[in-house]
């Protein structure tokens, strides 16, 4: 039998070996609970065997799991030495920095202060940015298209990543204008916007699509989809058209703050966090050299 068993399924299987506990190893790898058990259960299916007995006592590692977990450590450690391999590879082939985005980093003229900062110390390096769709919440990260990127917090697979962030921002709702709760000008609960349609990153965006949706502020209550946007065009279209409300970060707001649109703030949700990141395994200079630039451009 021919077996496709993707890395990311090893990663999980081997998360939940170590900690024999579904919800610490969901936390581990930045995933909801949910969902890595819904993985855990496909690769079952496609193992055709039970890889852990879950039961009031805990969770516990099959005959066949224990069979597993050796090899699966070995073809992840062999996968990160190869990343490892090619960056290094793809370093030393060319002096280029790729920065990816999906949202321009432009608070308090932060892009520029790094671009300065970066060429005085290494002016022979071209660095190029990278515009990325919202399908890829790595903005190129995970294809390996960017070297490093700007990207919002949580990542899929954030364990991979080192991170630096660069703001946090309060998240707002923006409303159509004409919506019951548009015309005030203090916070909104956001106990208030529990019933209304959210409008929905794509699904590729994994937990950053759960975040926007503030998932796990619900208590558990279901939400309701009025559409899903892949860019800031698309949002506006879809406020205006009264196709749902959306989250968005204070300094993103006036993309979508524009005729009929308009933006309260919220109680009762964490601020957003907007932040460079970059693969863990990367020890380039040149990745190295733009982070050190972005931690002493960022705002105190």
């Amino acid at each position: 039998m021919v077996m496709d068993v993707h890395g990311r399924d090893l990663r999980y299987f081997a998360a939940v070996a170590e900690e024999l506990h579904f919800t610490r190893a969901a936390e581990r790898l930045f995933v909801s609970q949910p969902a890595l058990s819904k993985q855990i259960r496909a690769l079952e299916r496609q193992l055709g065997a039970q890889l852990f007995t879950r039961d009031r006592q805990g969770v516990a590692l099959t005959p066949v799991g224990t069979a597993l977990l050796p090899h699966a450590r070995r073809v992840l450690a062999e996968w990160d030495a190869a990343r490892t391999a090619v960056d290094a590879a793809k370093a030393a082939q060319r002096a280029t920095l790729v920065v990816g985005m999906s949202t321009s980093p432009g608070r308090g003229g932060l892009l520029p202060a790094v671009r300065s900062r970066f060429t005085a110390a290494h002016p022979e390096a071209e660095l190029r940015l990278r515009q990325v769709g919202w399908q890829d919440p790595t903005a190129g990260l995970a294809d390996g298209g960017s070297d490093m990127a700007y990207v919002w917090l949580p990542l899929p697979d954030q364990h991979r990543y080192d991170v630096l962030v660069v703001a946090e921002e309060p998240r707002l709702v923006a409303f159509p204008d004409g919506h019951r709760l548009a015309a005030g000008s203090g916070p909104v609960d956001f106990a208030d916007l529990l019933d209304e349609p959210f409008l929905a990153l794509p699904e590729a965006a994994g937990p950053l699509r759960d975040y926007w949706l503030a998932a796990d502020e619900r208590g558990g209550r279901s939400l309701r989809i009025g559409a899903e946007v892949a860019s800031t065009e698309e949002t506006y279209e879809a406020l205006v058209a009264g196709l749902g409300v959306v989250l968005v970060a204070s300094g993103n707001a006036p993309l979508v703050s524009l005729g009929g649109v308009t933006t309260r703030p919220i109680r009762g949700l964490s601020p957003s966090r907007f932040a460079l990141a970059w693969p863990r395994t990367s020890a380039a200079p040149l990745t190295l050299a733009y982070a050190a630039a972005c931690r002493a451009a960022r705002p105190a």
